[in-house]
Formats: structure tokens, C-alpha cells, sequence
């Protein structure tokens, strides 16, 4: 949103209460460059800022926040105030107490791994359950709760649930980032490639960014894609497909990617981490 509002001409500063934006599935360095380039369109971060009030005041809100780095109390004058720290389920209507439903302490049905909750006889998907709220990730298990009530089976790989912040340029990744490989003990290989050396970038004049692949060090087997540039969110699926069925960044190399396409910096990104790229 913050893009957005920059983009139609306001005056847009974020206060994250963490040391980098994104959330913890952003890649770190493709964190850095997000923050980079929304910096370079006139947006303002404060990092590590935990808001501890806000109240308007006539025209005004009025901002106060802890400063995390420094200890110290600072504060800010805004037209409008954002609160976007994340979401809640929303189980108003569905009736889950009066059905006696176990709820956790955050809101949550309790499901067990088939989606059941404590009557077998109904199923919890989507928002009101665990997990990332997400449109696809719920559309996911609509169709596997359906697959264990007619076939008594059913699958869904939360490890392969794409994620897209639609910023300008749009930021995009599914599997694993830097950090958690290194955390882990994975030993793997990064190959990137920009979209500047692209020709379909090139020519829409929309250049920034790059597409990044890690893979693993011995196999090539992809564990992770990340994207920042143009059509980020539209590029992201072919790495979802290369997850799920356990590709190689050589396997992808060996696909015929159209000339000239966005697409294109997919196919280089794999390369490059065992090769070096045709055009860069």
C-alpha cells in the first residue's frame, strides 16, 4: 500500500518493527534491494520502530514509537495511519463457538492434518486455520479437504506456497531464502541475473531487479526462487512448478524460453548457478 500511495503522489513513511521489510520468507538480499528502490521513489523507513500510540488529533495523527536500535522514544505527524501488522482470523457469522468448536488462543479453528476439526464430519480451511492467510494457499486446500472426503486423501505442500508483495517492481518467492538454507547447514550454490540484461525488460523500459535462484551445492535441485522486477508475481509459478516436481537449475536451463520475454531471466538466473549466463 505504501507503494501505491507513493506512486499517486503522497508522502509515505513506513515504520517496521523489524530490521529489514518484507517478513521473515524475504530473502535478505532481496529485502535490501526492495528497500532500495521504494527508497529511490521518495518512500521513508524507520527500522526496528515499535509503535506504541496513535491518535488524531483534528487533521492529525499524531505517532509515537520506540526507536529499537537507540532506546529512545521518537514521533511523527501524519495526514493517515495504516495499521497493517498482519491479520486475524475472521470467524464472525460461521458460528464455530455455538458449534462448540476448539479455537486456540489466537483465533484459530483446531484442525488436525486432514482438516477435520473436532467433529470429523467438519472440515476448516483457508483464513480461519493456520498458515499463511493467502487466497491460493486457501484455494489449495479447498481442493485437497475435497480429495479426503471422496478418496480419503489428499495433499498440499506448504513448503511450495508462492508468496507476491505487489510493490512497484513487484517482489516475488517461493521455497527457501538465504537464511534459512544457512541456518539449516544446507550447502548450496546462488545464481542471478538482472533484469537489465534482459530485452523484454529493456524494452519496456522497466529494468530493475533480478531473478535469483539457490540451489543445492551437489544435485543443482532448486530449493528457493526469488524475484524483484517487472511481473515478478506472473514469473514466480514456473518456480513453484520446479519445486514441486523436484527440477534441476540445469533441467531449467534446457527449457526453450521465448525471445524476447521477461521469462527469459528465469532460464539465465538457473544457468548462472552452474554456468555462466548467455547475455550477462
Amino acid at each position: 500500500m505504501g507503494s501505491v500511495w507513493s506512486r499517486l503522489g503522497s508522502e509515505v513513511t513506513v515504520l517496521e518493527f523489524l530490521p529489514y521489510i518484507g517478513g521473515a520468507g524475504m530473502d535478505a538480499e532481496v529485502s535490501k534491494a526492495t528497500q532500495k528502490f521504494l527508497t529511490k521513489q521518495g518512500i521513508k523507513f524507520h527500522l526496528g520502530a515499535k509503535v506504541t500510540k496513535g491518535v488524531r488529533e483534528g487533521e492529525t495523527v499524531k505517532i509515537e514509537y520506540e526507536d529499537t536500535k537507540k532506546g529512545t522514544t521518537e514521533s511523527l505527524d501524519a495526514d493517515v495511519l495504516l495499521v497493517a501488522v498482519g491479520r486475524r482470523p475472521y470467524l464472525e457469522g460461521l458460528g464455530a463457538e455455538k458449534l462448540g468448536l476448539d479455537i486456540d488462543k489466537r483465533g484459530r479453528i483446531v484442525i488436525d492434518s486432514q482438516f477435520n476439526t473436532k467433529f470429523p464430519h467438519i472440515k476448516c480451511i483457508g483464513d480461519v486455520t493456520f498458515g499463511a492467510m493467502l487466497a491460493h494457499k486457501a484455494e489449495e486446500e479447498g481442493i485437497a479437504a475435497a480429495e479426503y472426503i471422496k478418496k480419503g486423501h489428499g495433499h498440499v505442500n506448504y513448503a511450495n506456497i508462492p508468496a507476491v508483495m505487489y510493490s512497484h517492481p513487484e517482489v516475488a518467492w517461493v521455497g527457501q531464502n538465504e537464511q534459512q538454507l544457512k541456518e539449516a547447514g544446507i550447502k548450496y550454490k546462488v545464481g542471478k541475473f538482472p533484469f537489465i540484461a534482459n530485452s523484454r525488460a529493456k524494452t519496456n523500459m522497466d529494468t530493475e531487479g533480478f531473478v535469483k535462484f539457490l540451489a543445492d551445492a551437489e544435485t543443482q535441485r532448486v530449493l528457493g526462487i526469488h524475484i524483484i522486477g517487472p511481473n515478478a508475481g506472473e514469473m514466480i509459478a514456473e518456480g513453484g512448478l520446479a519445486l514441486e516436481y523436484g527440477a534441476s537449475t540445469e533441467d531449467i536451463s534446457r527449457v526453450c524460453h521465448a525471445h524476447p520475454t521477461l521469462s527469459e531471466a528465469f532460464k539465465e538466473a538457473a544457468l548462472a548457478t552452474f554456468d555462466k549466463p548467455i547475455n550477462f
